[in-house]
């Protein structure tokens, strides 16, 4: 659904070279692009890929590859799509561990300004810190970072990305933009259209197909349920095991703060198509 995408923004250009089957897409690239494979490096890069995906190019080197960010509004197959309000606590869409969902402002760190600095917030407190070191262990589990340990935590939250997405509701046009973005970012720093088809069909696979079987992601933890796209024309997954979703009917979250939810269609910074 979503490889289209990202074969048209690998195929821009690749600033590296054939990566070795037995290396990790992780190791290659900090080595390719930071010379050495260490911990910091590693965290290093997962840090430009994740904070690029999600406020859009603001640094250099890279390869010319634009990039608008996931908190841009935009377009994904003639839908538009406007990620920020489940950020920024405008819609009701966290689980907090109760019956339905919470506004939480997940942009209380400094929002974009400590992420132009290479950093996740402003501050280690917020919900912006976590919710941003989480995303840097988790994609660097994801890509097989090697060297995760004292210098690079590895990833401690949810093991189920469907527990912690279910009250946004998610449709296929809004997972298929956060995914491309996903896309983008790691283009825009070089890599491979061959890793960038291997990192999307991994994404589409573990969170872009509704009821999608228990899977194991982090290593030491255990399977879980891990669909994120559960709402609106979210293709079924092979395999499906729709009833471990449970019964309850998908209803999109409600607003909390109107003034930070667009009320009609966002104009258009970033397109995509699957």
């Amino acid at each position: 659904m979503f490889l289209k995408t990202l074969a048209i923004a690998a195929a821009v250009g690749s600033a590296v070279a054939q990566r070795p089957t037995n290396t990790s897409i992780c190791d290659y690239y900090t080595t390719a692009l930071l010379k050495n494979n260490t911990a910091t490096n590693q965290l290093t890069l997962l840090t430009l890929v994740v904070n690029t995906a999600v406020i859009g190019n603001y640094t250099q080197p890279n390869v010319g590859i634009a990039v608008p960010g996931i908190l841009a509004p935009g377009e994904f197959n003639g839908t538009a799509v406007n990620l920020a309000p489940y950020f920024n606590g405008g819609l009701a869409s966290t689980n907090s561990g109760g019956d339905s969902g919470v506004s939480m402002n997940f942009l209380d760190g400094g929002g974009a300004a400590p992420l132009m600095n290479n950093t996740a917030a402003s501050d280690t407190t917020s919900a912006q810190y976590t919710l941003l070191t989480h995303l840097y262990s988790y994609f660097g589990a994801l890509l097989g970072c090697t060297m995760q340990g004292d210098d690079f935590p590895a990833y401690a939250g949810s093991n189920s990305m469907y527990e912690v997405h279910k009250f946004m509701a998610l449709s296929s046009a809004e997972v298929g933009y956060f995914i491309t973005q996903v896309a983008l970012s790691a283009a825009s720093f070089g890599v491979a259209d061959s890793d960038l088809m291997v990192v999307g069909k991994a994404l589409n696979s573990l969170f872009g197909e509704a009821c999608s079987p228990e899977t194991v992601v982090i290593a030491s933890q255990p399977a879980a349920l891990q669909a994120i796209c559960i709402g609106e024309n979210c293709p079924i997954a092979q395999n499906a095991t729709c009833s471990a979703y449970g019964t309850a009917a998908v209803v999109k979250p409600s607003t909390a703060v109107a003034s930070l939810v667009p009320t009609s269609t966002p104009a258009v910074t970033g397109t995509a198509t699957g």
